[in-house]
């Protein structure tokens, strides 16, 4: 039975920061971890060839991060009883193919659902060049079940992340993943079993290794960029969401989107068990 969160030991734990000297092999790397190139119709040769190569902007994600940090026994977190939440991304800058960067993590807020249900635990990335210069921000929130009860506030403060219109979607965009998608995507760095061992998956509730939601999210964001912004990778600015249900390795992912202005809504479903995977998604897109 997973007992309740230890706040204090939470809050006294830091992330370790974390620098990583990436070159155009790892952009290739992270570009098939999230599934680029399994669509032939769509040319995304860009992404994965190092003769002027663009990197995908939620390679932010994975730079100038420890990995999947609650795994620490210093976190004092249960790790196989953690599920990824929401995300959100924000770039100041596009990333080049090679380089140095630094990033420092911080847990912000804590919120507690009730004894024998979730805590919510959120955290924070700031990526920066060895220079100081900004990059980008990236804000996720854990889902660490059945750890409530430890007299931490209800709610996360600001705002929720609010659902899409309720009207038909102005597009819609289906990519598929690979049955070793969430093997590639480990590459990146997110050595969490759950991805690759059926047995952590069972653990955890699954009948199944599940896809990161990193790689999930990695593929969302191609989705909006292909369908939104001609394949210019550099538009996507912003980008949150909210995880709703697992994906699996070989589930084909439609996006729904909904167009207003420089900005997108977007739901995305699993097309072969019609389950919506993500959902309240938000994102920005300009040029």
């Amino acid at each position: 039975m997973t007992r309740p969160l230890d706040l204090d030991r939470l809050l006294a734990y830091k992330v370790p920061d974390a620098r990583d000297d990436y070159d155009p092999r790892d952009g290739i790397i992270y570009a098939l971890g999230v599934g680029a190139g399994l669509r032939p119709d769509i040319d995304e040769t860009r992404f994965l060839f190092e003769r002027h190569l663009e990197v995908l902007p939620t390679m932010a994600l994975v730079l100038g991060t420890p990995g999947f940090w609650p795994m620490d026994p210093q976190s004092g977190l249960d790790w196989p009883n953690i599920l990824h939440g929401e995300q959100h991304l924000r770039l100041f800058q596009p990333l080049d193919p090679a380089g140095m960067v630094h990033g420092e993590t911080r847990i912000t807020d804590v919120a507690d659902k009730g004894p024998g249900k979730p805590a919510l635990i959120r955290a924070t990335k700031i990526l920066r060049t060895l220079g100081g210069t900004l990059i980008a921000e990236a804000t996720e929130t854990w889902v660490a079940r059945g750890a409530g009860g430890f007299g931490g506030e209800r709610d996360l403060p600001g705002e929720a992340l609010p659902p899409v219109p309720d009207r038909t979607p102005d597009l819609a965009i289906t990519l598929p993943t690979s049955v070793v998608q969430a093997a590639t995507y480990r590459l990146s760095g997110d050595r969490n079993p759950l991805h690759i061992d059926s047995q952590a998956a069972r653990q955890a509730g699954y009948d199944r290794p599940i896809l990161h939601g990193l790689s999930t999210m990695g593929v969302i964001a191609r989705a909006l960029i292909h369908a939104c912004a001609g394949g210019e990778a550099r538009a996507l600015s912003e980008i949150a969401l909210r995880f709703t249900a697992p994906v699996y390795p070989g589930d084909t992912l439609a996006t729904h989107i909904w167009q207003q202005g420089d900005r997108v809504r977007f739901r995305t479903s699993a097309n072969e068990r019609g389950v919506v995977v993500a959902d309240n998604g938000n994102a920005l897109l300009v040029g």
